[in-house]
């Protein structure tokens, strides 16, 4: 294999290295955007403009305004506390689109003072919007949600 080759092998590697880094950085700003009291302008921001989100029990939501009006609407004044804790990726980048699984467990507290393990798996589809990684599809399901006093 001449030099060339082998460079352009390693900037190859690099580059899904890079796009795997940018791809999970995408997805703790979502986590912190959700624990920033649901701030929709900041969750808005990292979606395409006709990305989904579907949350199952917690709705779904299609393009910026729906997404916005949800998170604003909705999830912002209804949940008070949330800490958003995502592992296990598991991520595969094909060019500009990509695909990834989370696995999630949350505490939350809701209205009026409901406290709350949530437990979900996240599916997730993304693509490179002018060099920038963004949502395209986000899916969570949710196994369980749980008082915090009575365990799952």
């Amino acid at each position: 294999m001449s030099i060339e080759e082998r460079l352009q092998s390693l900037e190859k590697r690099l580059g899904y290295l890079e796009d795997i880094e940018a791809i999970e950085q995408l997805k703790y700003e979502y986590c912190a955007a959700c624990d920033d009291q649901h701030n929709a302008d900041r969750i808005v921001a990292i979606f395409t403009e006709d990305g989904i989100w579907d949350g199952g029990p917690f709705g779904v939501a299609k393009g910026h305004r729906e997404i916005w009006d949800l998170f604003h609407n909705t999830h912002s004044p209804s949940i008070l506390f949330s800490q958003h804790n995502v592992g296990n990726p598991i991520i595969k980048v094909n060019g500009n689109e990509a695909q990834g699984n989370w696995k999630f467990l949350a505490p939350m507290t809701t209205q009026p003072d409901n406290k709350l393990w949530v437990c979900a798996e996240y599916d997730e589809d993304y693509v490179k919007v002018d060099g920038v990684w963004k949502f395209k599809h986000l899916s969570a399901k949710v196994f369980f949600t749980a008082p915090y006093t009575l365990g799952w």
